[in-house]
This record gives structure tokens, C-alpha cells and sequence, in this order.
């Protein structure tokens, strides 16, 4: 990606590079920064290669949830580490720049991968729905080959859009200041940069967050529906508690997460306040990551049955 030529009108030159100006200049408040995203980003990689090392050695969880459940850990960690190494240098350095080439590649992951998250979470609420409201006809509809379709056009539809939205936002002219009030590279603040009318930036955002986040959401909340009805309709209460913790942990992970995220996208640009943007996107960007894979096995047996079965056996040797 070629870097945008500043309009020939402009009184001002775009230095070639950005400025993040983080989440504080108050040094106290930069070490505590500091030490809290190392400790979440070092639950999010150690939790989440947990997770996917547990998937794999128990023959038991090769299961089309454990299967979503795989992919969602390799976002998380690939999500949260776009955002977080370059967040901990910048919370103790004076040197805050990042290059034009760097930004577009920070945007064009954190966009693509957020957009996987939200598919992912959507096929896994397909899936969940399918288990307990056609359990019989469950594993002829949740074939391998549907799951692996819908993992890689989760992942293939995502990157596609992302490479739209970074193209649309780095052919804008950034004449203005090049500050950019926040702690990484994300279109709200930059689309604030440019000196030129962002309104066709603005209609691609929403329309892209509308197909991919408001769609899944949506997709997710009819899902759950059906399933509370069929829950309801258990008699035993056993099975019923049984259902309902099933999907107890992924309802957890889409609230979380899509609260988050669509209150940051689906906005009028008049409606920006960076110092609460800032607030929000370190939810969805540093604490999801690192809650998805300790609330999953908090709510899962399987997950901690194989932990500990793993435990005893290093124990023994």
C-alpha cells in the first residue's frame, strides 16, 4: 500500500508517520498500564495455547463446538497480539511513532480478525443451536465439511472486508495533525485525521459493521431464542441446567464482545470521545481475549476434566 499523496492544495505535509498518544501521559498511570496489559496479555497467549493444546490431546473434544472453539483461541491470541506489544512499548517510551506502512497493517489485521471473531461466534451459536434443538439430526448437519466451510469463509469474508475498509481509509489525505488519540491504529480516530469529507468512509463502515457484526449478532440472538424455548420445554430439570450452562459461556463472550465492539463502530463520527473510546476499546481489544479461554473452562468439564488429567500425569513423572 502506497503511501497517500497529500493534496497539492494542502498548506500542511503529512509527516509519514503517526503519533499514538496512548491511554495517558501521567507516568504513575503509565506503569500501572503497563503491569495490568502485561499480566491480560500474558493470560490471553498462556490461556488460550492452553486451550487449544487441551482440544487436541483429548480425543473426546474433537467436536464441532471444540472445533469453533480451536479457531476462536487463535484469534484471540493473533487479535489481542496487533494491539498489545506495540501498546507496551509505546505505555513506557517517548517514542510513540508508528509508521504510515505500520498503521495500515495494524488496521487491516485488528479489522480482519474482529470481523473472524464475529463470524466465528455466530457458527458456534448455529452450532449450539443444532445440538440441543435437532440433536437428532445434530451430526449430519454439523458435518466436518460444513464446519470447515464455515471457518475459512468466516476467515476468507473477513480479511476480504478489512482489505476494503484499510484501502478506503488510507486513500484519504492526511493533512491535519497526525496525532492520533488513541492507543492504536483504528478507523474512527484516523477517519477524525483526514482533511477530506469521510462520509463515504463512514457509509462503507457502518454498511461492512452491519453485514458482519450486526448480522451475526442478530443471527446469535435467534439462535439463543429458539434454544431458550427448547430449554423451556425440557422436562428434567437435570437436562435442562445441563443446556442452559452449555450456552451460558458463549452468551457470556458475545455480550462481552459485541457490546463493545458495535458501540465503537456503529456511531455518527459526531458522536466521538476519545478518552471513552479509548475505555471501550481496551474491552474488546486486551480483556476479551484474555477472558474468553477462563470463562470457558470455568464453565467447562471437558476443558477441566483434561487439565487435570494432564496435571496428574506431569505430576507422576
Amino acid at each position: 500500500m502506497s503511501m497517500p499523496a497529500v493534496l497539492q492544495n494542502s498548506n500542511q505535509t503529512f509527516a509519514g508517520h503517526f503519533i499514538l498518544l496512548g491511554l495517558s501521559n501521567i507516568f504513575d498511570l503509565q506503569i500501572l498500564f503497563f503491569l495490568l496489559l502485561m499480566m491480560l496479555y500474558m493470560v490471553t497467549l498462556s490461556g488460550n495455547i492452553l486451550l487449544i493444546l487441551m482440544v487436541r490431546r483429548n480425543p473426546r473434544l474433537q467436536t464441532p463446538m471444540y472445533f469453533f472453539l480451536t479457531n476462536l483461541a487463535i484469534i484471540d491470541i493473533c487479535f489481542s497480539s496487533t494491539v498489545v506489544p506495540k501498546m507496551l512499548v509505546n505505555t513506557l517510551s517517548q517514542n510513540r511513532s508508528i509508521s504510515f506502512f505500520g498503521c495500515a497493517t495494524q488496521l487491516y489485521f485488528h479489522l480482519a480478525l474482529g470481523g473472524t471473531e464475529c463470524l466465528i461466534l455466530a457458527a458456534m451459536a448455529f452450532d449450539r443451536y443444532n445440538a440441543i434443538c435437532k440433536p437428532l439430526q445434530y451430526h449430519m448437519i454439523m458435518n466436518y465439511k460444513l464446519c470447515l466451510c464455515l471457518a475459512v469463509g468466516s476467515w476468507n469474508l473477513s480479511f476480504l472486508i478489512s482489505a476494503v475498509l484499510t484501502m478506503v481509509t488510507f486513500s484519504l489525505p492526511y493533512c491535519k495533525a497526525n496525532q492520533i488519540n488513541h492507543f492504536f491504529c483504528e478507523m474512527p480516530p484516523l477517519l477524525h485525521l483526514s482533511c477530506a469529507d469521510i462520509w463515504f468512509s463512514v457509509v462503507v463502515e457502518c454498511t461492512s459493521v452491519v453485514i458482519v457484526a450486526a448480522g451475526s449478532f442478530i443471527l446469535i440472538l435467534v439462535s439463543y431464542l429458539f434454544i431458550a424455548l427448547t430449554i423451556l420445554n425440557i422436562r428434567s430439570t437435570k437436562q435442562r441446567q445441563k443446556a442452559f450452562y452449555t450456552c451460558a459461556s458463549h452468551l457470556a463472550v458475545v455480550f462481552l464482545f459485541y457490546g463493545t465492539a458495535l458501540f465503537m463502530h456503529l456511531r455518527p463520527p459526531s458522536s466521538y470521545f476519545p478518552e471513552q473510546d479509548k475505555i471501550v476499546s481496551v474491552f474488546y481489544t486486551v480483556v476479551t481475549p484474555a477472558m474468553n479461554p477462563i470463562i470457558y473452562s470455568i464453565r467447562n468439564k471437558e476443558i477441566k476434566d483434561t487439565i487435570k488429567k494432564n496435571m496428574a500425569v506431569v505430576n507422576c513423572h
